[in-house]
């Protein structure tokens, strides 16, 4: 299967680009890789701002590997695929550089993880979002803290037990999820080079002052997002879960 994780850098800008074939669904290679790459731009003195973004025209981020999910048999194998998407978002909270969001596609689950987990959105209008791990007999625990802190606990309880509506992108932009929303990627990549530009020309001292202020009050989050992916891997073994993940999977 063709999957990627590269960093381009170029005149102090990292773009850190993911790619799955599966709709940018995330096996826990990819995700380790995530965390590899956002490690080293963080830590190398060449970067001042990173943009994260994905491969592939249409899906931002499907969430989570579904085939990876339906392989697991036992309750330590699904805390470790699990701790995946947690080590991801503790990896962008703690990177010292501000991280951007290019979402120019669909985010579902871990993506809407990932989307809010970055320091500043830009979406186009295809962006949908949607919390679907009820629907398959899980719950977005992982990704809860980051999506709740983003959106509130309003939003977030919606998009939880709504699990199989979508929400457009204007809404996500209304419960803060995004902060740009463009009618297309090439208005969207315009925008996204300019404001690059400006915020490359800003003191990194002071983006970095930024970014610990933005994610204060999150030191708790090691502990409380391994625990959280302690209860998804317990509930991906349940009777339910397996039926429903095999029923998706078989479409």
């Amino acid at each position: 299967m063709n999957q990627f994780v590269k960093t381009d850098i170029d005149q102090g800008l990292a773009t850190i680009t993911f790619f799955t074939e599966a709709s940018n669904s995330l096996p826990g290679v990819i995700l380790k890789e995530l965390v590899d790459h956002i490690n080293a731009a963080g830590t190398n003195e060449a970067v001042k701002l990173i943009v994260l973004q994905s491969g592939g025209d249409r899906t931002f981020c499907a969430g989570a590997s579904f085939d990876e999910l339906a392989s697991i048999n036992d309750i330590q194998t699904g805390k470790v695929f699990f701790m995946g998407f947690a080590n991801v978002i503790n990896a962008m909270r703690k990177c010292p550089k501000i991280i951007i969001g290019r979402i120019h596609g669909k985010a579902v689950g871990g993506g809407v993880g990932l989307a809010a987990a970055c320091d500043y959105t830009m979406a186009t209008t295809h962006a949908t979002v949607r919390l679907s791990e009820l629907a398959v007999g899980i719950g977005p625990f992982v990704i809860g803290p980051v999506v709740e802190r983003r959106m509130g606990l309003s939003a977030f309880s919606q998009m939880a037990l709504n699990a199989t509506e979508w929400q457009t992108a204007e809404w996500a932009k209304t419960h803060g999820l995004y902060h740009e929303v463009f009618d297309t990627s090439a208005l969207l990549d315009d925008y996204l080079k300019r404001f690059t530009t400006i915020l490359l020309k800003s003191n990194p001292l002071a983006l970095k002052e930024l970014k610990t202020i933005f994610w204060s009050n999150t030191d708790h989050w090691d502990t409380l997002l391994e625990s959280r992916a302690a209860i998804s891997g317990e509930l991906v073994l349940s009777t339910f879960t397996k039926a429903a993940i095999s029923k998706f999977k078989a479409g």
